[in-house]
């Protein structure tokens, strides 16, 4: 706005640079394909925006005054900072458009995303690709928020999370399984045991965890009633990596993806504390945005979608 609120039209501006450029009215508007009426019209009004004459019609050719002078190169340093920002503006919406969104819990970005990502790239030209990972229940406010494309995440069919409430689509793309898993003691024997007739020490999931929304749903159906409050729970954390630290000090027992902890398994780091029990199957799952999408991410759709494409 100028002076008494009255708006700028940026056409002006393009016409002053070009009566600056020919010192002639008629040239000048020929050159902007614009008749000379309209084109001077547009010429007052500028100067009218801007408070003072910008033009000395007196002269031949018509030439800046002080003020158009001073006003001319600052104008020209505007319209070029305008023209990098709508460049910019929308380079970064076709790089948008061209690029996936994920967003993955902690533990599935460590371990099935990489592997995963690899066996669809070698079908599919993807592009950028942005990445957040963070607890269960962040990954769903992303998604929620319509802040990413995609989320990548556990799942349970007796263990609902707030995206299967909204009806999301979602596609199953592999299995996992929670593994009850301990330090071992001498002779090789869990430390921390099911089974043994105490409550073992137990390494918990938070409320943000979607591992431990799973646990808290489906334990007392199939572990027993009162599995839950018969456990001595001594530490709480979101991330099943930091629970699997936890775990390799010896500070108790915790229910593991195996996809997390195949390796420590297989090397003795860690041993099964149920043995071969107190186990519980779970889905590796990608939701997506209900709306319509960029072609890349409709097509990573269909490609998912496809017998074999999560395997």
């Amino acid at each position: 706005m100028g002076p008494g609120n009255r708006p700028l039209d940026l056409e002006w501006l393009e016409d002053f640079l070009a009566l600056a450029e020919t010192g002639n009215f008629s040239r000048a508007a020929q050159a902007r394909s614009i008749a000379q009426p309209a084109f001077s019209r547009h010429i007052r009004s500028l100067e009218e925006w801007v408070g003072v004459d910008l033009f000395d019609r007196s002269a031949h050719p018509t030439a800046l005054t002080a003020a158009g002078k001073r006003f001319q190169p600052l104008l020209q340093e505007v319209l070029a900072g305008l023209e990098a920002a709508r460049i910019k503006a929308r380079a970064a919406h076709d790089l948008a458009a061209a690029s996936l969104s994920f967003a993955a819990t902690h533990v599935l970005s460590l371990t099935f995303f990489p592997r995963w990502l690899a066996s669809v790239e070698s079908r599919l030209s993807m592009g950028p690709i942005q990445t957040i990972s963070d607890s269960s229940y962040a990954c769903e406010d992303l998604m929620l928020q319509r802040r990413v494309q995609f989320v990548l995440c556990h799942g349970h069919a007796d263990a609902p999370g707030r995206l299967d409430e909204a009806q999301y689509p979602v596609r199953r793309l592999s299995d996992d399984v929670l593994v009850p898993v301990s330090t071992p003691a001498a002779g090789g024997v869990p430390l921390h045991a099911l089974g043994g007739g105490k409550s073992p020490a137990v390494l918990a999931y938070s409320e943000a965890s979607g591992l431990g929304r799973i646990m808290r749903a489906i334990q007392d159906i199939e572990f027993g009633k009162d599995f839950a409050a018969s456990l001595s729970v001594v530490f709480t954390a979101h991330h099943a990596a930091l629970l699997r630290t936890m775990a390799l000090e010896g500070r108790g027992l915790a229910w593991l993806p195996m996809s997390l902890v195949a390796d420590d398994l297989r090397s003795g780091a860690l041993t099964d504390a149920g043995a071969g029990g107190w186990r519980v199957p779970v889905d590796i799952r990608l939701y997506r945005q209900q709306a319509q999408m960029a072609p890349v991410a409709e097509a990573l759709w269909g490609l998912v979608g496809e017998a074999g494409a999560g395997s």
